[in-house]
């Protein structure tokens, strides 16, 4: 059963083995191990349930409902803008489905540097694999491949650059090109679509439109969960295992109004966003770049996973409907107007950083949740790389001109010009920046001065206080996260399972 908060007319006290705050990959992943397991859990997630016929296709009504702040959500500064789902299902509702595994060299550095313990690459086959089968995971089609992702694998190939095709969860894909606005054709095979069902059919109960306000303990043992409703209803969830599923924003910021215990000032710290700047090629063909899947290549050449590596870019495609184009492209009255006319000739690309920058999420005046986060300038250097990186593949790959959408706009139509893109250009405010990857602010470990929980999940000072999303991970991935996501909810669950059940 989903019921609505919106539906409530009276307070609500219910009683439950656990509670999931948050329904996107991880909460949807032990909500489903708790059923399972003969422990109906009560989840509460403060967007709303769409449904595939809810997906109008429509940038100005769909991305104020499936994202946070409206799509609104920014950096304190305002310098980039981080787009995170909202709703049951959470992000894997708009993402573009890529599925990429926690690299090795990961695992293996948060074992060695911050005591992650049963974590490794051996530890994880199985969840992995369990997540992968579940979610109908396989290497996207050669005919899948969009002409805004050929133009990135030609410009590769010319070069002699490493890359290669990505995998994704789709099932019956049409290659509308409407991703990050809700699948309308149901084609994703999402936490709300293959996990949530699941759970629900083995009596798990979802109350949506309901925002966790407070996690209810008495410093050492969780007591449960109280949120509130739109209409200003409250729900009380009385249990000893809350789950916080949130984000690595969401669940920080409860962490933190709920004076968790904190001793060591870890909580909302560590905020890592995988930080992007774009790059787009004009080309004399048509590319129509919002036809197909969204982004079914990479190019890892800059790309090292080890530890200090002076390579940190991941590249791949990004591309957005007229309005998020018409947000980007530079230009005023009629110079934008010509730009915007070149729609269907614009291939673009993204610099994606695997960052070392550490931001925090913090609460203004006690309940506005804010990000706090710079780029430091190894960084900063790292988007330079990324970006000329970029400007090279399209070059290569037949783009006539080049464009940086800085401040002013940079325009490249020879290789010798690409040195333009300079540390200049990536000042703050100076290009658009977006994030849709926060990770980091709760991270497990094995000593409660460096981290806010265990291997197993829990945390260190509260009995019974699970975390099971991106927050928990260290540091950056440096790849998309959601089958990691989902892939530590899956190894952490019979944790959480034995504390519900004890």
């Amino acid at each position: 059963m989903i019921r609505s908060g919106n539906e409530l007319t009276e307070d609500l006290v219910v009683e439950a083995p656990a509670c999931v705050v948050g329904l996107g990959a991880g909460g949807s992943v032990v909500l489903r191990a708790l059923a399972r397991a003969g422990l109906p859990a009560v989840a509460l997630e403060e967007g709303s349930d769409h449904t595939p016929f809810q997906f109008n296709q429509r940038e100005e009504q769909m991305i104020p409902e499936l994202f946070q702040e409206r799509g609104g959500r920014m950096t304190d500064d305002l310098a980039i803008q981080v787009l995170q789902g909202r709703g049951v299902g959470g992000s894997t509702i708009h993402n573009t489905n890529l599925c990429k595994r926690t690299p090795t060299e990961i695992l293996e550095l948060w074992a060695r540097r911050y005591g992650v313990e049963g974590c490794g690459p051996r530890d994880m086959e199985a969840a992995f694999q369990t997540i992968e089968r579940d979610l109908s995971v396989s290497r996207i089609p050669d005919d899948g491949i969009n002409p805004n992702n050929d133009a990135l694998r030609r410009g590769i190939a010319a070069l002699g650059w490493r890359g290669g095709v990505l995998s994704h969860n789709r099932v019956g894909c049409i290659g509308s090109g409407f991703c990050e606005l809700g699948c309308a054709y149901d084609a994703k095979r999402n936490a709300r679509k293959v996990l949530i069902p699941e759970a629900l059919d083995r009596g798990a109960r979802i109350f949506s439109d309901v925002r966790a306000t407070r996690i209810l303990h008495d410093r050492k043992q969780v007591l449960g969960v109280e949120g509130r409703t739109a209409g200003g209803r409250r729900v009380t969830v009385r249990t000893k295992v809350v789950v916080l599923a949130g984000s690595a924003v969401g669940s920080a910021a409860l962490a933190i109004a709920s004076e968790l215990p904190d001793p060591h000032l870890q909580q909302g710290e560590h905020l890592r966003i995988h930080p992007g700047g774009v790059v787009a090629g004009v080309f004399d063909q048509p590319i129509d770049g919002w036809k197909g899947i969204p982004q079914s290549y990479e190019c890892t050449e800059w790309l090292d996973l080890d530890e200090k590596s002076d390579k940190r870019v991941w590249i791949t495609t990004a591309f957005a409907h007229p309005i998020g184009t018409a947000v980007v492209l530079p230009g005023f009255g009629a110079a934008h107007m010509k730009s915007m006319r070149g729609y269907r000739h614009l291939a673009v690309l993204t610099a994606m950083l695997h960052d070392e920058s550490a931001g925090h999420v913090w609460l203004k005046d006690g309940t506005r949740t804010m990000l706090h986060y710079e780029m430091n300038e190894g960084d900063r250097r790292q988007m330079v790389i990324g970006l000329r990186a970029c400007a090279r593949i399209l070059l290569a790959a037949g783009a006539r001109e080049v464009v940086v959408p800085a401040v002013p706009p940079l325009t490249i139509r020879r290789e010798a010009e690409i040195e333009r893109i300079d540390a200049n250009v990536v000042r703050p405010h100076n290009i658009p920046l977006t994030a849709v990857h926060p990770m980091g602010t709760m991270r497990m470990g094995r000593e409660p001065k460096t981290s806010v929980v265990r291997s197993t999940g829990e945390h260190h000072h509260v009995r019974g206080v699970f975390v099971a999303d991106g927050s928990l991970f260290p540091t950056s991935l440096g790849g998309p996260p959601q089958i990691s996501i989902y892939a530590f909810a899956e190894h952490l669950s019979p944790h959480i399972v034995a504390a519900a059940r004890g």
